[in-house]
């Protein structure tokens, strides 16, 4: 993988922050844009602005295209068997609230259980908080073990027959753990459950086959992997979908509409309602074209080794803790002894390099680690080494700081 050729591609990474060359390592919390996304943005609203799927017009029928064209290049890009499964939403909240409220509150009642794991963000925990309430449905978790990974017996101990849908992240935001979707979901069928996967963190990183990890649901975001902001995705298995009810109505999702009643539109617009996200869905599919040219193995390996690089050169730092498993995907998150995280991340900003700092939506695990936020540098594509030995003399610059004002 020719990094230095990648990071051309990316103009923001090009600038001085705080008079230091900029190193960006919030990549889970949002990625970078290419100049194939921006430009194809803005080739959508210069050159064919148009509503989809309503007007014959020529403008109308090119951004049409270009907007179906992305949903077949997300089916593609997560081998999906159809673009009827291809939900385009807001993001992974979005998907995964559709889930909750069209799905779960109509299949769900009281004695049934809910399982989800402590290492959840707060968008795969809330929507299942309201859907138990709502439904009488019992809420469980599947304890963690002291690393912060899942251990199969735990899961099978956890769900059982009463058990109707399990919720999991594909890779933790927070802890990097990368969890066994495949056997959990073998596990959630064989006691007649479903399984709906928080793919935010996973989508970007690693490659997603919905179809051989026969999970029933698969939620991402466009802006953690290149694309923009506000467009996401929910993959659904059909049958499930054709089953569910529409989230909202209005424009672009109907059948007929007669006065006291109305029909929905197929598989996939009955979910689309209004005016969709067409700029950011196209964004999206030229961002999958971006990955796809590199290669998501390469981004994999790349990140992996980034990743060990990162853990063994913070590890020389003393006085620090690192959270999470040893094998992990491409983020670290640590304190360092006696500095609030929120004061790390400040003296990294001076020295022109972005962290993230704070809980990170996921305040239950922030209880389980005994911490009350903690910092996070992730990565991704674009990332060197070069950028790790900054972050680190940037932690050791923190600690002699904060060491001579206390």
């Amino acid at each position: 993988m020719d990094v230095k050729a990648i990071r051309e591609q990316f103009p923001i990474l090009n600038q001085d922050v705080n008079g230091h060359p900029f190193v960006y390592l919030d990549s889970s919390a949002t990625s970078q844009k290419p100049i194939s996304v921006i430009e194809a943005v803005d080739n959508y609203y210069r050159g064919y602005n148009s509503n989809v799927h309503r007007g014959v017009h020529t403008l109308g029928t090119k951004a049409t295209e270009a907007y179906e064209g992305a949903r077949d290049k997300v089916r593609r890009f997560i081998d999906a068997e159809s673009t009827a499964e291809i939900i385009f939403t807001r993001g992974t909240t979005t998907s995964i609230n559709t889930v909750a409220y069209s799905y779960a509150r109509a299949n769900l009642q009281a004695g049934d259980e809910i399982v989800i794991t402590p290492m959840e963000h707060h968008s795969n925990i809330i929507p299942w908080q309201q859907a138990a309430k709502a439904t009488g449905a019992t809420l469980k978790y599947i304890p963690l073990q002291e690393d912060g990974t899942l251990s199969l017996e735990d899961v099978r101990q956890t769900v059982t027959d009463r058990t109707k849908l399990v919720a999991v992240t594909h890779v933790s935001n927070v802890l990097g753990t990368v969890n066994p979707i495949k056997d959990i979901a073998n596990i959630a069928h064989e006691h007649g459950a479903v399984i709906v996967v928080d793919g935010a963190q996973g989508a970007p990183h690693i490659k997603v086959d919905v179809t051989d990890l026969d999970c029933d649901f698969y939620a991402f975001s466009g802006h953690k992997m290149g694309a923009p902001t506000g467009i996401g995705v929910l993959y659904g298995k059909k049958k499930l979908l054709e089953q569910m009810e529409p989230v909202e109505f209005g424009g672009e999702m109907i059948d007929f509409v007669n006065l006291y009643d109305s029909t929905w539109k197929e598989l996939p617009w009955k979910f689309e309602g209004g005016t969709p996200i067409i700029a950011g869905a196209i964004g999206l599919g030229a961002a999958i074209d971006f990955l796809n040219e590199i290669g998501m193995d390469q981004i994999t390996a790349h990140e992996q080794q980034l990743a060990k690089y990162a853990m063994k050169q913070m590890r020389t730092i003393d006085g620090i803790s690192i959270f999470g498993p040893e094998e992990r995907a491409a983020l670290v998150t640590f304190n360092l002894d006696d500095v609030h995280p929120h004061d790390t991340a400040t003296v990294l900003d001076a020295e022109g390099i972005a962290v993230r700092a704070g809980h990170h939506c996921a305040q239950p695990l922030m209880r389980w680690l005994d911490v009350t936020a903690t910092a996070r540098a992730s990565f991704y594509l674009y990332n060197t080494e070069e950028d790790i030995d900054r972050l680190v003399d940037g932690l050791q610059k923190t600690k002699e700081y904060f060491g001579n004002v206390f």
